[in-house]
């Protein structure tokens, strides 16, 4: 099975490209969703991000997400602490969703998908990019944020000229239909290089 990674800044427009790829019929991992809810399931995750982070860290048995973003906004050494415990049970879910899938290839949504390392587990990466004004109004017109906060998510973030260094195929997010045009033909390209290079 062929993966191609799919990352961008926050606010570039994963989302927008991962809809238009399902469009398409191709099955789409979205990693922060599947992260999301394996903090939920997950006793071992839980258990885990208790110690780091206290029992704070829960709220009636949900994750008490503001306190944990001003943990880590405060402090970013907590990040790699959480990534630690997360990033690993992602990727077997990730193997265990794949192994299901009947397509030539799909795409797994990663927003730290270099940071990380990911992008060595992939047979094609793809950057979505986006102007910065345009980023900072599209997330302050989805999030309860702030630029302050979005700024210092950034900073936590490679920039786009260094994904750009490392990927095979980049999508400038500016308009829907110009973005719809771009994920067709990468799409096409895909499939024309074949599975697995």
């Amino acid at each position: 099975m062929t993966i191609v990674g799919l990352t961008g800044g926050i606010g570039s427009g994963k989302t927008t490209v991962a809809k238009a790829f399902m469009a398409l019929g191709i099955p789409v991992y979205i990693a922060d969703e599947e992260a999301k809810k394996l903090m939920l399931k997950s006793k071992v995750i839980k258990r885990k991000l208790i110690q780091v982070f206290g029992d704070e860290a829960y709220v009636d048995g949900a994750l008490n997400k503001p306190f944990i973003a001003n943990v880590i906004f405060n402090d970013s050494s907590y990040l790699e602490q959480i990534n630690a415990i997360i990033h690993p049970r992602v990727a077997k879910h990730f193997k265990r969703w794949m192994l299901k899938q009947t397509t030539p290839y799909v795409i797994k949504e990663v927003a730290i998908l270099f940071e990380n390392g990911g992008h060595k587990n992939c047979d094609y990466v793809i950057t979505v990019i986006a102007p910065i004004e345009l980023r900072f109004e599209r997330l302050l017109k989805r999030d309860q944020t702030t630029k302050q906060k979005i700024k210092a998510i950034m900073k936590n973030q490679w920039s786009d000229d260094d994904k750009i260094k490392l990927s095979d195929f980049v999508i400038n997010n500016t308009t829907l239909e110009n973005t719809k045009k771009q994920v067709a033909e990468i799409h096409k390209q895909i499939l024309k290089k074949g599975v697995n290079q």
